[in-house]
């Protein structure tokens, strides 16, 4: 999975004599850390027994979604070079189906079948070589959604053999709000998830006191707090944020992002260094997040603002960060950032 961006947690506990509180865990998956804090109002749940739950679900997921592994779905369809109907899971091409159109949204500069771009570029690995002009051409014409054919829910279509499709931009918010439903199916009403730094919540901590959170401050030689975000919303609500200072590469002077314009081929130019959504779903967010990086911050806003999505965007100017806020952000009233 690409790295991302890092929130900083800011859990106030309940004090010892209240009679509910906060039980946390926490692991790795996907290349990545995870954290949960949950109680519930309505009965005791033991904090192992969902671990070990939500471990199997993650397993679960990571064989449906890894580009990382070869054995899982998304693996053993990107190595098929027919173009004949293929059999996958209703929930990866639902997950597709949802993609695309939030690619549409983003004029195309946002794409799943990125991976062989991705793969040319050299990103998964510890040096970049900038390819040359007829290579990056022939990977262009390996790239486009509109070569991928959703036939009904469980079936998909290659136009071109060598197709290949990059989930890495997904995982991490599909999967948050996969383990925020397993809690709430186990009676936790009340939780944060965190993977990676993509998170959702719901409901309160034990002393009526809003889950906190902290957003990092977008500087790739230091870790800190930019931003503290409190929660104040019952239902189910989620922040994902995809930025361009964690993962790159500096060659001969000139520094390469890890996002990259599908349209193009090569990686985005703009001063936007982070996008942060702000949705009732880690999936939805997270679907919107690097989009509308990808976008940038003009044609971003206005993407955002006819999807009517709630989106906070940071752009780098020398030393100094100026951030724009979308419509939905701006009318947002259950969270306050600080």
């Amino acid at each position: 999975m690409i790295r991302r961006p890092y929130f900083l947690f800011v859990l106030h506990l309940a004090a010892c004599n209240q009679p509910k509180t906060v039980q946390k865990f926490e692991g790795y998956t996907q290349g990545t850390t995870y954290h949960v804090s949950f109680w519930s109002s309505k009965k005791n749940i033991d904090a192992i027994t969902l671990q070990k739950a939500v471990n199997v679900e993650l397993k679960r997921l990571d064989e449906q979604l890894s580009n990382y592994r070869d054995d899982s779905v998304i693996e053993k369809f990107n190595t098929t070079t027919s173009t004949e109907p293929q059999e996958i899971s209703s929930e990866i091409i639902d997950l597709i189906e949802k993609t695309r159109a939030v690619s549409k949204a983003s004029q195309g500069c946002y794409d799943l079948t990125i991976k062989p771009l991705f793969d040319l570029w050299g990103f998964k690995g510890e040096s970049l070589t900038p390819p040359s002009h007829s290579a990056l051409q022939q990977a262009l014409s390996q790239v486009g959604f509109e070569r991928l054919e959703t036939l009904d829910s469980t079936h998909l279509r290659k136009q071109i053999p060598n197709l290949k499709l990059d989930l890495s931009s997904i995982g991490q918010g599909y999967s948050v709000s996969q383990i925020a439903s397993l809690l709430e199916s186990q009676g936790a009403d009340n939780y944060l998830v965190e993977i990676g730094g993509e998170l959702q919540t719901r409901g309160k901590k034990p002393d009526d006191s809003t889950w906190r959170v902290a957003l990092e401050k977008p500087l790739s030689g230091e870790r800190s707090m930019h931003k503290i975000i409190s929660i104040n919303q019952i239902e189910s609500f989620a922040i994902t944020t995809a930025g361009t200072y964690r993962h790159f590469f500096d060659v001969n002077g000139k520094r390469y992002s890890h996002i990259l314009n599908a349209k193009t081929g090569e990686p985005i130019t703009h001063q936007t260094v982070s996008v942060s959504v702000f949705n009732e779903s880690a999936t939805t967010a997270e679907l919107w997040d690097t989009a509308l990086l990808c976008l940038g911050r003009e044609s971003g806003i206005e993407a955002a603002n006819q999807a009517g999505i709630a989106a906070l965007f940071i752009e780098q100017e020398g030393e100094m960060f100026n951030e724009f806020s979308s419509t939905a952000l701006v009318e947002l009233k259950t969270i306050e950032i600080q």
